[in-house]
């Protein structure tokens, strides 16, 4: 039996023309391929001209279909794993698939292409050298205060994706953090109706709250000047506050807030000192 082996297949993220050469021959040479939406992968594959058993691989059923995906791969078969848009296990299913496939030795090729990150940093304009990816925020709770709180702090660009229902949210609750940061709003990447909207959170907040959103969206917020408090005062600060009997999360929270530092960079070095 020949070696199986699993293509993880970057696809356009709008415009079928973006489709690379590598991923034309590796698709139409697959056995199977997996795929998060199979009648938007079909549309994809009818542009192609190209004919390959399809089955669904998302996130309500990652699980049991990830161990047929290895057990094709371990038979001995071809198979592609794609995602509605741009890289599979990049805020979309897949990763599974590739951390078990490793486990067992098996062969992962990897065909690169468009991506919604790297595209939105560039139409941003805010600088591409240093820049983080926070996919989608959580939608409630601590998690989601936690994950602003970070984004708060972020000396390098930030990249959001968000669902049409919940941009205005995502946006009032960013602006709530810093009216005045810088915003890139991008809906509909590559496509006909490309919009791209750059201005202040709060203004981005008030634009796009209650607007009837449709398509992709992805958020590229502008990187935060550093502060010009001492980190060494405030570490200080949130060492008293723990000795008073705060937690180290509040303690490092407060100490951030009131100095202007970074709440990330208080909180690591409170746990570098074995505050915990």
């Amino acid at each position: 039996m020949s070696a199986g082996r699993l293509v993880v297949c970057a696809t356009p993220i709008g415009n079928l023309g973006d489709v690379s050469e590598r991923a034309r021959e590796m698709l139409g040479g697959a056995d199977v391929i997996y795929a998060e939406d199979t009648r938007r992968t079909a549309k994809l594959l009818s542009h192609l001209g190209i004919s390959v058993p399809t089955r669904s691989l998302f996130a309500g059923n990652e699980r049991s279909r990830t161990e047929e995906l290895l057990t094709d791969v371990g038979n001995g078969l071809t198979v592609a794993l794609v995602s509605d848009a741009g890289m599979p296990t990049v805020s979309d299913p897949g990763a599974a698939a590739v951390r078990e496939a490793r486990r067992r030795g098996l062969d992962v090729v990897v065909v690169p292409g468009p991506s919604a990150v790297t595209t939105a940093v560039a139409l941003a304009g805010f600088g591409g050298d240093r820049f983080v990816f926070e996919g989608f925020l959580p939608r409630k709770g601590d998690e989601r205060q936690r994950r602003l709180d970070e984004i708060r702090d972020e000396t390098r660009s930030v990249v959001l994706f968000a669902s049409p229902r919940r941009l205005g949210s995502d946006l009032a609750d960013i602006a709530a953090l810093s009216g005045e940061r810088e915003v890139a709003v991008i809906r509909e990447m590559t496509k006909l109706h490309e919009e791209i909207w750059v201005g202040s959170a709060a203004g981005a907040a008030e634009h796009w709250m209650g607007a009837e959103v449709k398509g992709e969206v992805t958020l590229v917020l502008g990187p935060v000047e550093p502060p010009a408090g001492s980190v060494d005062e405030a570490i200080a600060a949130a060492l008293a506050l723990i000795d008073a009997g705060e937690s180290v999360s509040a303690a490092a929270r407060r100490a951030a807030s009131e100095s202007g530092v970074s709440r990330r960079d208080v909180y690591q070095a409170l746990l570098d000192q074995g505050r915990s």
